[in-house]
Protein backbone atom coordinates (compact mmCIF):
# COMPACT_ATOMS: atom_id res chain seq x y z
CA UNK A 1 0.00 0.00 0.00
CA UNK A 2 1.43 3.38 -1.05
CA UNK A 3 1.39 6.27 1.39
CA UNK A 4 -0.43 9.40 0.30
CA UNK A 5 1.73 12.50 0.16
CA UNK A 6 0.14 15.65 1.50
CA UNK A 7 1.42 18.96 0.22
CA UNK A 8 1.72 21.59 2.92
CA UNK A 9 0.36 24.88 1.58
CA UNK A 10 2.56 27.94 1.45
CA UNK A 11 1.85 30.43 4.25
CA UNK A 12 -0.21 33.48 3.42
CA UNK A 13 1.77 36.69 2.94
CA UNK A 14 0.90 40.08 4.47
CA UNK A 15 2.13 43.45 3.20
CA UNK A 16 2.23 46.51 5.44
CA UNK A 17 2.17 50.23 4.69
CA UNK A 18 2.88 52.14 7.93
CA UNK A 19 2.25 55.89 8.02
CA UNK A 20 2.57 58.54 10.71
CA UNK A 21 4.65 58.77 13.87
CA UNK A 22 6.98 56.27 15.56
CA UNK A 23 4.13 55.25 17.89
CA UNK A 24 2.20 54.02 14.83
CA UNK A 25 5.30 52.16 13.68
CA UNK A 26 5.35 50.29 16.99
CA UNK A 27 1.68 49.39 16.43
CA UNK A 28 2.62 48.00 13.00
CA UNK A 29 5.42 45.94 14.55
CA UNK A 30 3.05 44.45 17.12
CA UNK A 31 0.44 43.56 14.50
CA UNK A 32 3.01 41.86 12.27
CA UNK A 33 4.55 40.01 15.22
CA UNK A 34 1.15 38.57 16.11
CA UNK A 35 0.42 37.64 12.48
CA UNK A 36 3.77 35.89 12.12
CA UNK A 37 3.02 33.89 15.27
CA UNK A 38 -0.22 32.85 13.53
CA UNK A 39 1.73 31.48 10.57
CA UNK A 40 1.77 34.40 8.15
CA UNK A 41 4.90 35.62 6.41
CA UNK A 42 5.66 39.16 5.36
CA UNK A 43 5.72 40.44 1.80
CA UNK A 44 8.06 43.32 0.88
CA UNK A 45 5.88 44.41 -2.05
CA UNK A 46 2.28 44.59 -3.20
CA UNK A 47 2.62 41.87 -5.82
CA UNK A 48 3.61 39.12 -3.39
CA UNK A 49 1.01 39.90 -0.72
CA UNK A 50 -2.22 37.99 -0.21
CA UNK A 51 -3.50 40.98 1.73
CA UNK A 52 -2.20 44.49 2.50
CA UNK A 53 -2.54 46.38 5.78
CA UNK A 54 -2.46 50.19 5.72
CA UNK A 55 -1.75 51.72 9.14
CA UNK A 56 -3.06 55.28 8.76
CA UNK A 57 -2.39 58.63 10.41
CA UNK A 58 -5.29 60.94 11.24
CA UNK A 59 -3.63 63.74 13.18
CA UNK A 60 -3.91 66.47 10.51
CA UNK A 61 -6.09 66.84 7.44
CA UNK A 62 -2.97 66.61 5.27
CA UNK A 63 -2.07 63.32 7.01
CA UNK A 64 -5.59 62.01 6.36
CA UNK A 65 -5.22 62.89 2.68
CA UNK A 66 -1.90 61.04 2.56
CA UNK A 67 -3.57 58.05 4.23
CA UNK A 68 -6.39 58.01 1.68
CA UNK A 69 -3.82 58.18 -1.13
CA UNK A 70 -1.89 55.26 0.38
CA UNK A 71 -5.09 53.21 0.65
CA UNK A 72 -5.88 54.02 -2.99
CA UNK A 73 -2.42 52.96 -4.11
CA UNK A 74 -2.67 49.68 -2.17
CA UNK A 75 -6.07 48.96 -3.75
CA UNK A 76 -4.75 49.75 -7.24
CA UNK A 77 -1.62 47.60 -6.77
CA UNK A 78 -3.11 44.69 -4.83
CA UNK A 79 -6.87 45.04 -4.40
CA UNK A 80 -7.16 43.32 -1.00
CA UNK A 81 -6.74 45.98 1.67
CA UNK A 82 -7.45 46.25 5.40
CA UNK A 83 -7.18 49.68 7.02
CA UNK A 84 -6.19 50.37 10.63
CA UNK A 85 -4.65 53.17 12.69
CA UNK A 86 -5.70 56.64 13.78
CA UNK A 87 -7.83 57.40 10.73
CA UNK A 88 -9.62 54.11 11.25
CA UNK A 89 -11.99 55.99 13.56
CA UNK A 90 -13.35 57.66 10.42
CA UNK A 91 -14.50 54.47 8.73
CA UNK A 92 -17.31 56.22 6.84
CA UNK A 93 -14.87 58.67 5.21
CA UNK A 94 -12.52 55.83 4.27
CA UNK A 95 -15.30 53.72 2.76
CA UNK A 96 -16.73 56.74 0.94
CA UNK A 97 -13.38 57.26 -0.77
CA UNK A 98 -12.49 53.58 -1.14
CA UNK A 99 -15.53 51.29 -0.89
CA UNK A 100 -13.36 48.29 -1.87
CA UNK A 101 -11.54 48.10 1.49
CA UNK A 102 -12.18 44.78 3.22
CA UNK A 103 -12.21 46.05 6.82
CA UNK A 104 -11.47 49.18 8.87
CA UNK A 105 -10.27 49.18 12.50
CA UNK A 106 -9.16 51.99 14.80
CA UNK A 107 -5.88 52.87 16.51
CA UNK A 108 -4.08 50.11 18.51
CA UNK A 109 -6.96 47.65 17.93
CA UNK A 110 -4.57 44.76 17.43
CA UNK A 111 -7.05 41.93 17.95
CA UNK A 112 -9.56 43.38 15.49
CA UNK A 113 -6.86 43.75 12.83
CA UNK A 114 -5.71 40.16 13.30
CA UNK A 115 -9.32 38.90 13.19
CA UNK A 116 -9.90 40.80 9.93
CA UNK A 117 -6.77 39.26 8.39
CA UNK A 118 -7.88 35.79 9.51
CA UNK A 119 -11.29 36.38 7.96
CA UNK A 120 -10.12 37.67 4.57
CA UNK A 121 -6.88 35.67 4.23
CA UNK A 122 -7.23 32.63 6.51
CA UNK A 123 -3.93 31.14 7.70
CA UNK A 124 -3.06 28.20 5.46
CA UNK A 125 -0.75 26.08 7.60
CA UNK A 126 -3.28 23.34 8.19
CA UNK A 127 -3.30 20.62 10.85
CA UNK A 128 -0.02 19.05 9.73
CA UNK A 129 2.18 21.81 11.12
CA UNK A 130 -0.08 23.74 13.49
CA UNK A 131 1.34 21.81 16.47
CA UNK A 132 4.93 22.58 15.49
CA UNK A 133 6.27 25.67 17.28
CA UNK A 134 6.88 28.54 14.92
CA UNK A 135 10.57 29.26 14.31
CA UNK A 136 12.02 32.49 15.70
CA UNK A 137 9.11 34.15 17.46
CA UNK A 138 11.12 37.25 18.32
CA UNK A 139 9.15 40.42 17.78
CA UNK A 140 9.11 41.78 14.25
CA UNK A 141 10.91 45.10 13.88
CA UNK A 142 10.25 47.53 11.06
CA UNK A 143 13.30 49.57 12.02
CA UNK A 144 16.89 48.46 11.35
CA UNK A 145 18.29 45.90 13.77
CA UNK A 146 20.48 48.42 15.61
CA UNK A 147 17.73 50.78 16.84
CA UNK A 148 14.18 50.29 18.03
CA UNK A 149 11.25 52.15 19.56
CA UNK A 150 10.14 51.37 23.10
CA UNK A 151 6.54 52.45 23.63
CA UNK A 152 5.78 52.93 27.33
CA UNK A 153 2.16 54.12 27.25
CA UNK A 154 -0.82 54.95 25.07
CA UNK A 155 -3.07 57.99 25.09
CA UNK A 156 -2.80 61.39 26.75
CA UNK A 157 -4.50 63.30 29.56
CA UNK A 158 -3.89 66.75 28.05
CA UNK A 159 -6.58 68.64 26.15
CA UNK A 160 -4.48 70.86 23.87
CA UNK A 161 -6.74 72.93 21.63
CA UNK A 162 -5.03 71.90 18.38
CA UNK A 163 -4.82 68.16 19.12
CA UNK A 164 -7.28 65.27 18.78
CA UNK A 165 -4.95 62.53 20.10
CA UNK A 166 -7.07 61.89 23.25
CA UNK A 167 -10.14 61.32 21.08
CA UNK A 168 -8.15 59.00 18.79
CA UNK A 169 -6.12 57.07 21.35
CA UNK A 170 -7.91 57.79 24.63
CA UNK A 171 -6.63 58.83 28.03
CA UNK A 172 -3.22 57.83 29.36
CA UNK A 173 -2.74 54.08 29.80
CA UNK A 174 0.75 53.17 31.03
CA UNK A 175 2.37 49.79 30.52
CA UNK A 176 3.67 47.86 33.51
CA UNK A 177 7.24 48.87 34.31
CA UNK A 178 8.45 45.26 34.39
CA UNK A 179 6.92 44.61 30.95
CA UNK A 180 8.62 47.69 29.51
CA UNK A 181 12.00 46.74 31.00
CA UNK A 182 11.65 43.14 29.82
CA UNK A 183 10.97 44.36 26.28
CA UNK A 184 13.95 46.72 26.45
CA UNK A 185 16.19 43.90 27.69
CA UNK A 186 15.06 41.65 24.84
CA UNK A 187 15.69 44.36 22.27
CA UNK A 188 19.21 44.97 23.54
CA UNK A 189 19.94 41.24 23.72
CA UNK A 190 18.83 40.96 20.08
CA UNK A 191 21.34 43.58 18.95
CA UNK A 192 19.59 46.91 19.50
CA UNK A 193 22.21 49.58 20.21
CA UNK A 194 19.77 52.51 20.51
CA UNK A 195 16.43 52.59 22.34
CA UNK A 196 14.01 55.38 21.49
CA UNK A 197 11.49 55.80 24.32
CA UNK A 198 8.15 57.02 22.98
CA UNK A 199 4.58 57.73 24.08
CA UNK A 200 2.14 60.61 23.81
CA UNK A 201 3.51 62.03 27.08
CA UNK A 202 6.63 60.30 28.36
CA UNK A 203 6.88 62.52 31.46
CA UNK A 204 3.41 61.38 32.62
CA UNK A 205 4.33 57.68 32.53
CA UNK A 206 2.67 55.88 35.43
CA UNK A 207 0.40 58.74 36.54
CA UNK A 208 -2.68 56.65 35.72
CA UNK A 209 -1.45 53.72 37.86
CA UNK A 210 -0.24 55.98 40.70
CA UNK A 211 3.28 54.90 39.74
CA UNK A 212 2.56 51.31 40.72
CA UNK A 213 5.80 49.49 41.63
CA UNK A 214 6.71 46.06 40.26
CA UNK A 215 9.49 43.68 41.10
CA UNK A 216 12.43 43.80 38.69
CA UNK A 217 15.75 42.03 39.21
CA UNK A 218 14.95 41.39 42.87
CA UNK A 219 13.88 44.94 43.73
CA UNK A 220 10.80 47.13 43.42
CA UNK A 221 10.78 49.69 40.61
CA UNK A 222 8.08 52.33 40.18
CA UNK A 223 6.25 53.04 36.93
CA UNK A 224 7.77 56.52 36.77
CA UNK A 225 9.85 58.20 34.09
CA UNK A 226 12.84 58.74 36.37
CA UNK A 227 12.86 55.12 37.61
CA UNK A 228 12.46 53.87 34.05
CA UNK A 229 15.33 56.05 32.84
CA UNK A 230 17.58 54.86 35.66
CA UNK A 231 16.84 51.20 34.93
CA UNK A 232 17.33 51.59 31.17
CA UNK A 233 20.72 53.09 31.98
CA UNK A 234 21.70 49.78 33.61
CA UNK A 235 21.25 47.77 30.39
CA UNK A 236 24.34 46.59 28.55
CA UNK A 237 24.95 45.47 24.98
CA UNK A 238 26.88 42.30 24.19
CA UNK A 239 29.99 44.50 24.09
CA UNK A 240 29.33 45.49 27.72
CA UNK A 241 28.48 49.11 26.89
CA UNK A 242 25.24 50.98 27.70
CA UNK A 243 22.90 51.30 24.69
CA UNK A 244 21.98 54.79 23.61
CA UNK A 245 18.67 55.62 25.34
CA UNK A 246 16.80 58.55 23.81
CA UNK A 247 13.76 60.18 25.49
CA UNK A 248 11.05 61.51 23.16
CA UNK A 249 7.81 63.48 23.75
CA UNK A 250 8.97 64.73 27.17
CA UNK A 251 6.80 67.44 28.75
CA UNK A 252 9.03 69.64 30.94
CA UNK A 253 7.54 68.66 34.30
CA UNK A 254 9.80 69.36 37.32
CA UNK A 255 10.94 65.73 37.66
CA UNK A 256 12.56 65.89 34.21
CA UNK A 257 15.43 67.67 36.00
CA UNK A 258 16.27 64.34 37.67
CA UNK A 259 17.23 62.60 34.42
CA UNK A 260 19.86 65.18 33.42
CA UNK A 261 22.50 63.80 35.85
CA UNK A 262 21.96 60.35 34.29
CA UNK A 263 22.92 61.90 30.96
CA UNK A 264 26.01 63.49 32.50
CA UNK A 265 26.99 60.05 33.85
CA UNK A 266 26.64 58.47 30.38
CA UNK A 267 23.69 56.25 31.35
CA UNK A 268 21.23 58.12 29.10
CA UNK A 269 21.85 59.71 25.72
CA UNK A 270 22.19 63.48 26.32
CA UNK A 271 19.10 64.30 24.26
CA UNK A 272 15.61 65.52 25.12
CA UNK A 273 12.70 65.87 22.72
CA UNK A 274 10.33 68.43 24.27
CA UNK A 275 7.24 69.62 22.35
CA UNK A 276 7.18 73.28 23.46
CA UNK A 277 4.80 74.27 20.59
CA UNK A 278 5.16 78.03 21.30
CA UNK A 279 6.63 80.53 23.76
CA UNK A 280 4.27 83.53 23.82
CA UNK A 281 2.10 83.24 26.98
CA UNK A 282 -1.07 84.40 25.21
CA UNK A 283 -0.70 81.77 22.48
CA UNK A 284 0.12 79.01 24.96
CA UNK A 285 -2.99 79.95 26.91
CA UNK A 286 -5.18 79.66 23.80
CA UNK A 287 -3.46 76.35 22.99
CA UNK A 288 -4.29 75.18 26.55
CA UNK A 289 -0.60 74.54 27.14
CA UNK A 290 1.36 75.40 30.30
CA UNK A 291 2.77 78.94 29.92
CA UNK A 292 6.00 79.06 31.89
CA UNK A 293 8.50 79.95 29.18
CA UNK A 294 10.76 82.03 31.44
CA UNK A 295 11.34 79.16 33.86
CA UNK A 296 12.03 76.84 30.92
CA UNK A 297 14.91 79.12 29.88
CA UNK A 298 16.33 78.93 33.41
CA UNK A 299 16.06 75.15 33.39
CA UNK A 300 17.71 74.87 29.97
CA UNK A 301 20.66 76.83 31.38
CA UNK A 302 20.79 74.55 34.42
CA UNK A 303 20.62 71.38 32.29
CA UNK A 304 23.52 72.60 30.17
CA UNK A 305 25.57 73.33 33.28
CA UNK A 306 25.02 69.77 34.52
CA UNK A 307 25.40 68.11 31.11
CA UNK A 308 27.12 70.38 28.56
CA UNK A 309 26.60 67.81 25.78
CA UNK A 310 22.79 67.79 26.08
CA UNK A 311 20.91 68.36 22.82
CA UNK A 312 17.33 69.65 23.03
CA UNK A 313 14.95 69.31 20.11
CA UNK A 314 11.45 70.72 19.89
CA UNK A 315 8.61 71.56 17.54
CA UNK A 316 6.59 74.76 17.21
CA UNK A 317 3.28 75.72 15.63
CA UNK A 318 3.11 79.01 13.72
CA UNK A 319 -0.07 80.73 12.65
CA UNK A 320 -2.24 79.48 15.53
CA UNK A 321 -5.57 81.38 15.67
CA UNK A 322 -5.05 84.76 17.28
CA UNK A 323 -1.25 84.71 16.97
CA UNK A 324 -0.20 88.33 16.46
CA UNK A 325 3.04 89.62 14.97
CA UNK A 326 4.08 90.49 18.55
CA UNK A 327 3.40 86.90 19.64
CA UNK A 328 5.46 85.54 16.77
CA UNK A 329 8.34 87.93 17.43
CA UNK A 330 8.24 86.85 21.09
CA UNK A 331 8.72 83.25 19.88
CA UNK A 332 11.68 84.23 17.68
CA UNK A 333 13.30 86.16 20.53
CA UNK A 334 12.74 83.19 22.85
CA UNK A 335 14.38 80.84 20.36
CA UNK A 336 17.39 83.15 20.10
CA UNK A 337 17.79 82.90 23.87
CA UNK A 338 16.93 79.20 24.18
CA UNK A 339 19.42 78.15 21.46
CA UNK A 340 17.71 74.80 20.88
CA UNK A 341 19.78 72.27 18.97
CA UNK A 342 17.07 70.86 16.71
CA UNK A 343 13.78 72.54 15.78
CA UNK A 344 10.84 71.54 13.62
CA UNK A 345 8.04 73.96 12.74
CA UNK A 346 4.52 73.42 11.47
CA UNK A 347 1.95 75.76 10.02
CA UNK A 348 -1.28 75.56 12.03
CA UNK A 349 -3.78 73.36 10.27
CA UNK A 350 -7.40 72.93 11.43
CA UNK A 351 -8.15 69.32 12.34
CA UNK A 352 -11.71 68.06 12.43
CA UNK A 353 -12.74 67.71 16.06
CA UNK A 354 -10.08 70.04 17.49
CA UNK A 355 -11.20 72.84 19.81
CA UNK A 356 -8.90 75.33 18.05
CA UNK A 357 -11.17 75.34 15.02
CA UNK A 358 -13.71 77.45 16.91
CA UNK A 359 -11.20 80.10 17.99
CA UNK A 360 -11.54 83.60 16.51
CA UNK A 361 -8.96 85.52 14.46
CA UNK A 362 -7.58 82.86 12.13
CA UNK A 363 -4.19 83.73 10.66
CA UNK A 364 -4.23 84.12 6.84
CA UNK A 365 -2.38 81.40 4.91
CA UNK A 366 0.05 83.90 3.39
CA UNK A 367 1.01 85.13 6.87
CA UNK A 368 1.50 81.52 8.06
CA UNK A 369 3.86 80.89 5.15
CA UNK A 370 5.83 84.06 5.83
CA UNK A 371 6.16 83.23 9.54
CA UNK A 372 7.11 79.63 8.76
CA UNK A 373 9.92 80.85 6.49
CA UNK A 374 11.17 83.24 9.17
CA UNK A 375 11.23 80.68 11.98
CA UNK A 376 13.03 78.16 9.77
CA UNK A 377 15.60 80.81 8.83
CA UNK A 378 16.28 81.62 12.50
CA UNK A 379 16.49 78.00 13.63
CA UNK A 380 18.67 77.01 10.66
CA UNK A 381 21.11 79.79 11.56
CA UNK A 382 21.23 78.62 15.20
CA UNK A 383 21.73 75.02 14.11
CA UNK A 384 24.51 75.96 11.69
CA UNK A 385 26.40 77.85 14.40
CA UNK A 386 26.08 74.96 16.85
CA UNK A 387 27.31 72.46 14.27
CA UNK A 388 30.20 74.72 13.20
CA UNK A 389 31.36 74.65 16.82
CA UNK A 390 31.73 70.87 16.57
CA UNK A 391 34.31 71.03 13.76
CA UNK A 392 37.59 69.59 15.01
CA UNK A 393 35.92 67.60 17.80
CA UNK A 394 35.69 63.81 18.01
CA UNK A 395 32.16 62.50 18.61
CA UNK A 396 30.61 59.03 18.94
CA UNK A 397 28.49 58.19 15.89
CA UNK A 398 26.15 55.24 15.33
CA UNK A 399 26.30 53.92 11.76
CA UNK A 400 23.01 53.60 9.88
CA UNK A 401 24.25 52.70 6.40
CA UNK A 402 27.54 51.79 4.70
CA UNK A 403 27.93 52.53 1.00
CA UNK A 404 29.66 50.67 -1.82
CA UNK A 405 33.26 51.48 -2.78
CA UNK A 406 33.61 54.25 -5.39
CA UNK A 407 35.92 54.12 -8.43
CA UNK A 408 38.91 54.83 -6.16
CA UNK A 409 37.89 52.15 -3.68
CA UNK A 410 36.86 54.65 -1.01
CA UNK A 411 33.83 53.73 1.09
CA UNK A 412 31.42 56.25 2.62
CA UNK A 413 28.88 55.79 5.39
CA UNK A 414 25.98 57.62 7.01
CA UNK A 415 25.39 57.77 10.73
CA UNK A 416 24.11 59.95 13.56
CA UNK A 417 25.64 61.63 16.56
CA UNK A 418 24.02 61.52 19.98
CA UNK A 419 22.31 64.81 19.07
CA UNK A 420 20.47 63.16 16.15
CA UNK A 421 17.41 60.93 16.39
CA UNK A 422 16.65 58.80 13.32
CA UNK A 423 14.44 60.25 10.59
CA UNK A 424 13.84 63.63 12.29
CA UNK A 425 17.26 65.17 12.93
CA UNK A 426 20.51 65.60 11.02
CA UNK A 427 23.06 63.01 9.92
CA UNK A 428 26.82 62.52 9.94
CA UNK A 429 28.39 61.72 6.58
CA UNK A 430 31.64 59.78 6.80
CA UNK A 431 34.42 59.29 4.25
CA UNK A 432 37.17 56.66 4.06
CA UNK A 433 35.49 54.14 6.34
CA UNK A 434 36.98 50.63 6.68
CA UNK A 435 35.33 47.81 4.71
CA UNK A 436 34.64 46.05 8.02
CA UNK A 437 32.31 48.85 9.21
CA UNK A 438 28.66 47.78 9.54
CA UNK A 439 25.30 49.30 10.43
CA UNK A 440 24.96 49.46 14.19
CA UNK A 441 28.66 50.00 14.87
CA UNK A 442 29.44 52.98 17.09
CA UNK A 443 32.61 54.76 16.05
CA UNK A 444 34.46 57.87 17.11
CA UNK A 445 34.39 60.40 14.30
CA UNK A 446 36.56 63.46 13.85
CA UNK A 447 34.30 66.22 12.52
CA UNK A 448 35.81 67.98 9.50
CA UNK A 449 32.92 70.13 8.26
CA UNK A 450 29.28 71.08 8.86
CA UNK A 451 26.33 72.74 7.20
CA UNK A 452 22.99 73.90 8.62
CA UNK A 453 21.85 70.43 9.67
CA UNK A 454 24.55 67.79 9.07
CA UNK A 455 28.13 66.96 10.00
CA UNK A 456 30.92 65.55 7.83
CA UNK A 457 33.89 63.62 9.12
CA UNK A 458 36.20 60.63 9.14
CA UNK A 459 36.21 57.71 11.61
CA UNK A 460 39.07 57.55 14.07
CA UNK A 461 38.25 54.35 15.96
CA UNK A 462 35.43 52.02 16.95
CA UNK A 463 34.03 52.69 20.43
Amino acid sequence: MTATTTTIPDPKKVGMVSLGCPKALVDSERILTRLRADGYTMSPDYAGADIVLVNTCGFLDSAKEESLQAIGEAIAENGRVIVTGCMGDEADAIRAAHPQVLAVTGAHQYEQVVEAVHEHAPPSQGPYIDLIPQPDLADIKLTPRHYGYLKISEGCNHSCAFCIIPSLRGKLVSRRIDAVLREAEKLVAAGTKELLVISQDTSAYGVDTRHEPREWKGREVRAHMTDLARELGQLRTDQGTPPWVRLHYVYPYPHVDQVIPLMAEGLLTPYLDIPFQHAAPSVLKRMKRPANEAKVLERLKSWREICPEIAVRSSFVVGFPGETEEDFQYLLDWLEEAQLDRVGAFRFEPVEGAAANALPDPVPEAVKEERYARIMEVTARISAAKLQAKIGRTLPVIIDEVGEPDEDGDIGATGRSQADAPEIDGEVFLRNVPASLAAGDIVNVMVEDADEHDLFGVPSEKV
